[in-house]
């Protein structure tokens, strides 16, 4: 297996992964009655159900489907989005938890490498 095919075999991997362990956590948050006193709403309910698009997308990458970088560029740039979004509600006072600030970098770093390699392992006759 060539090095950006095996590259982007991982990325595909961790998409999947990374998307189930996101639905199970996003819900439990949800549905498991967690504590919300800190949890910003909009950015759970975005996570949980970007889970859904992390899979299909590491699905798509791993079968080397043509829309699947794009479907990567979109997780990535929504995420970056809601980010700034949750970035604005605690400059605005509100209230947050530090694992959500963690974590929110954490995915915006995944998805942000995941596109790249998504976009530079892409053939243009998919």
């Amino acid at each position: 297996m060539p090095a950006r095919t095996r590259a982007l075999a991982i990325a595909a991997a961790v998409a999947v992964i990374f998307g189930l362990l996101t639905l199970v956590s996003g819900g439990r948050a949800l549905f498991g009655g967690v504590d919300m006193r800190a949890v910003v709403p909009f950015v759970l309910w975005f996570n949980f159900g970007a889970g859904f698009a992390y899979v299909l997308a590491g699905i798509g990458l791993w079968r080397g489907a043509g829309w699947a970088p794009m479907l990567a560029i979109a997780i990535a740039t929504a995420t970056v989005a809601v980010f700034a979004a949750f970035l604005w509600h605690v400059g605005a006072g509100g209230a947050w938890e530090a694992r959500t600030m963690g974590a929110m970098i954490l995915r915006s770093a995944i998805w942000i490498a995941i596109a790249a390699f998504a976009l530079r392992c892409h053939k243009p006759s998919d």
